[in-house]
């Protein structure tokens, strides 16, 4: 019975470990500067942000599941196209899905869905992660990844819309006689706020660092 309390709490502190890294240590912007031309392009509204980030997260939960599954008998030297194939496979249902029920948002993000297939952070943790961990390891750090991600793109959004557009989803935020600061709104003015997250969020994880975090 201690064996079997022991190996309970060993699966419950990896799995913790897993999450906390997915989120913050292993944040895939900040932590390892993944995806951020999609980032950079469709965070000029929350709601696109929301609806990139929720895809990205289903596609790499469902990527490192079924990777995970399948990386016994996944040959090496066809793993890359495996991965390549899986991800495509989720990502034309994140697409048909927000054409169906999201048009309007399906319309703003254009092109950046289809190119959720070429993402670093999925096929990273695919190859990294998924192909050595088992199922449901590599589901938490697909979900932890995932929501790491999504939220880096909701705040940047969140910074751009309110400064750009003086909304945010669409509810008026800011006072009368705001100017909007335009530059915001174009993927250029992506960068500076995305540079100021990347200061902010690297010196807090220094000072952890050093104070033993």
């Amino acid at each position: 019975m201690s064996i079997l309390n022991t190996l309970k709490k060993l699966t419950y502190a990896k799995g913790v470990r897993i999450l906390l890294n997915g989120v913050w240590k292993d944040n895939p912007a900040f932590g390892m500067v993944l995806g951020i031309c999609i980032a950079l392009a469709i965070t000029n509204r929350v709601e696109n942000a929301i609806a990139m980030g929720a895809g990205v997260s289903f596609v790499l939960v469902a990527t490192s599941f079924i990777i995970s599954s399948l990386r016994n008998i996944i040959p090496s030297r066809l793993r890359i196209i495996t991965y390549m194939l899986v991800i495509s496979s989720f990502v034309i249902i994140v697409d048909n899905l927000l054409k169906a029920y999201f048009p309007v948002i399906s319309k703003a993000l254009g092109p950046y869905v289809g190119l959720i297939i070429t993402n670093c952070i999925i096929m990273g943790r695919a190859e990294a992660f998924a192909m050595k961990n088992n199922v449901l390891y590599s589901a938490l750090d697909g979900l932890a990844c995932g929501i790491g991600y999504t939220s880096t793109l909701i705040l940047l959004a969140a910074v751009r819309e309110t400064l750009a557009f003086g909304t945010v989803l669409g509810i008026a935020v800011t006072p009368a006689g705001w100017t909007n600061w335009v530059v915001l709104a174009m993927p250029p003015g992506a960068f500076f706020v995305f540079s100021i997250y990347l200061w902010i969020t690297r010196t807090i994880a220094k000072i952890e660092t050093d104070c033993g975090g």
